[in-house]
């Protein structure tokens, strides 16, 4: 691979990142407070593409509008050969998710909050985006693999538990399908990599785990996500999955 583009939401899941890798700050869109950086890995150009800060709200502009956004135009722009979704992200104890563990997307990226009960339009909401198959990496670097399933709100309702039930989703963000969605669109092979903050089904505040635990979930993310470009880099996309 020539060229790989990771997409991240929070500044705290970025940094450490940016700091193993090198990175240094290139030009972006410069009214829509992205940040983009670059680093040399492994003889592959990796663009970490970064949803920076609401200047209205001063928080990270985490969800799916901004990393559908810093998507298109990241790609756009780079025109990689593999797009990666990085970030923290939820877990369930009952699909035997454990706080640090480190997940690569399988099959495929949906909605769990997108209910439009319309004929024809219960699918679109649901989306299904395509994931590259990734079962050679995973195994070659002990990660576990899971449906991501997104949505735009920390919590989950009885509603969202229903979908996410019926998709057979283990690992829950907020980015991962919006950039899935561009990934198709502009035909660009995805990956997730999503270290687990917290357990939805645990008796524990989910605010609280997550606190608790980003620091820790985002280093195992740095870890993780630079083996990966280091496995990655010398290899061709259908490699990830053991077809070559």
């Amino acid at each position: 691979m020539k060229r790989i583009v990771i997409v991240m939401a929070m500044g705290a899941e970025a940094a450490p990142v940016l700091e193993r890798l090198g990175a240094v700050a290139r030009a972006s869109p410069p009214s829509l407070s992205f940040g983009w950086y670059v680093a040399e890995r492994s003889g592959c150009e990796v663009v970490v593409a970064v949803n920076g800060r609401d200047p209205r709200h001063g928080v990270d502009k985490i969800g799916t509008q901004p990393a559908a956004l810093n998507t298109y135009l990241a790609l756009e722009q780079h025109r990689p050969d593999l797009v990666i979704t990085a970030g923290t992200a939820g877990g369930w104890a009952r699909a035997g998710g454990r706080i640090g563990d480190v997940y690569l997307s399988e099959t495929h990226f949906v909605y769990h909050d997108r209910r439009i009960a319309i004929p024809g339009y219960e699918s679109y909401g649901v989306g299904s985006y395509p994931a590259v198959r990734a079962d050679a990496l995973a195994r070659v670097l002990g990660l576990r693999q899971g449906i991501v399933t997104t949505g735009n709100s920390l919590d989950e309702t009885d509603d969202d538990r229903r979908m996410i039930a019926a998709s057979g989703a283990s690992v829950k963000d907020m980015e991962g399908a919006a950039v899935a969605w561009v990934a198709e669109l502009l035909d660009v092979p995805i990956l997730a990599v999503k270290a687990i903050t917290d357990l939805v089904d645990a008796h524990a505040d989910t605010v609280a785990q997550f606190e608790a635990n980003l620091a820790m979930a985002s280093d195992r993310l740095c870890e993780a996500l630079v083996a990966v470009i280091d496995w990655c880099a010398p290899r061709s996309v259908d490699d990830l999955g053991g077809l070559s």
